[in-house]
């Protein structure tokens, strides 16, 4: 079967078909989740006898090759090698045609399917024709709405393997790829890719309300959202609005119980990994944001986005009635009571109305006596 090709042994889930029904049966543990080997040392499940040991090179420290960016362990310092042009760049393939360079020989040899316009896999469904038929058995679980891979944390399916390892980073956090600029770092380099567009000189993009320039149309349109006030993502249990759909898919764990993460310290919940270890922050008073004008350190890139606005007088937020600018929304939402007239501020011995709590506070000292009416 080997010399041949020959593989009599099929997957009913996702039609992968295996030489030998051991090589079947190894296989299934990708759908069924099954892990039946255990490492001693950390007890940490596998589902096959081989990544069990290539795991315990990490306690034997035996011809275990470890990435520094992203602790990713290897037999071979060769497959390290490989592996490093993902992080470092390097692309050693070009393609003669158009001069696309590539970091693997097989990600070339993919890409010269472009060129030569070969497709012989036909869907029987839609007639769509593919290169691989890897590609077409991926195409087929649109029409069948088969995902056969499986989330450990929280039971979500996938239909590719590539789709469930972008989603085990909401989980696990891992961000391996780092900005070259300003060191921040991404769960994937598409993600990285297209934050180095922040960096680039060219910004094409203008606001027409606050002059501030972009490198592509997407991030002026969610600038825009600033302006105008807009929260396009509603959620329906509670009404809140919110401005992008991270935002949005983070404040809707709230309300579905999926895997919520807990604050050790406060017990505040989490949906994301990544936003219970910014909010850690606020109690070990760690502060990796640092102003370049007066040194001052912030938890969070926001903040220090905002705290900015002092150094440089950037004032994104206008006011719709007598279009003045203002530095923070906070501060154009009070400005907004004059307009509007609103007192939100009750004082509960006279009831008096104050727009701000500040006002209200100096009022109440005529009743308590520290000051004289």
């Amino acid at each position: 079967m080997i010399h041949t090709g020959y593989k009599p042994f099929k997957c009913d889930v996702c039609d992968h078909t295996c030489r030998c029904s051991n090589n079947l049966k190894s296989h299934m543990r990708i759908h069924t989740g099954d892990k039946p080997y255990k490492c001693e040392v950390c007890e940490k499940m596998f589902a096959q006898s081989s990544a069990l040991k290539c795991h315990m090179n990490i306690h034997t420290k035996d011809q275990a090759f470890k990435c520094e960016v992203c602790y990713k362990i290897f037999r071979q310092s060769s497959n390290l090698k490989t592996h490093m042009r993902i992080h470092t760049g390097d692309k050693q393939f070009k393609c003669e045609v158009c001069e696309k360079m590539f970091a693997h020989n097989r990600w070339l040899k993919d890409h010269m399917l472009t060129h030569t316009g070969d497709k012989p896999f036909r869907c029987e469904v839609c007639d769509t024709t593919f290169a691989r038929s890897s590609n077409l058995k991926r195409h087929m679980m649109m029409h069948t709405g088969i995902k056969p891979f499986k989330c450990g944390f929280c039971a979500r399916m996938f239909r590719n393997t590539s789709s469930l390892k972008k989603h085990m980073i909401i989980h696990t956090g891992d961000k391996p790829f780092k900005c070259k600029v300003c060191d921040k770092m991404f769960g994937s380099n598409s993600h990285l890719k297209r934050h180095m567009k922040i960096h680039a000189e060219d910004k094409p993009f203008k606001c027409e309300v606050c002059d501030k320039l972009f490198a592509c149309s997407s991030y002026l349109k969610t600038h825009m959202m600033i302006h105008a006030g807009d929260k396009p993502f509603k959620c329906e249990v509670c009404d809140h609005m919110f401005r992008d759909a991270g935002n949005f898919k983070n404040h809707m764990s709230i309300h579905t119980g999926d895997e919520l993460l807990k604050c050790e310290v406060c017990d505040k919940m989490f949906g994301r990994s990544n936003s219970l270890k910014i909010h850690m922050r606020v109690h070990t008073g760690h502060k990796p944001f640092k102003c370049k004008v007066c040194d001052k350190m912030f938890g969070q890139s926001c903040n220090l986005k905002s705290h900015m606005r002092i150094h440089t007088g950037d004032k994104p937020f206008k006011c719709k009635v007598c279009d003045k600018m203002f530095g923070y929304r906070k501060t154009l939402k009070r400005h907004m009571m004059i307009h509007t007239r609103d007192k939100p501020f009750k004082c509960e011995v006279c009831e008096k109305m104050f727009r701000d709590n500040s006002n209200l506070m100096k009022h109440f000292r005529i009743h308590s006596g520290d000051i004289q009416k």
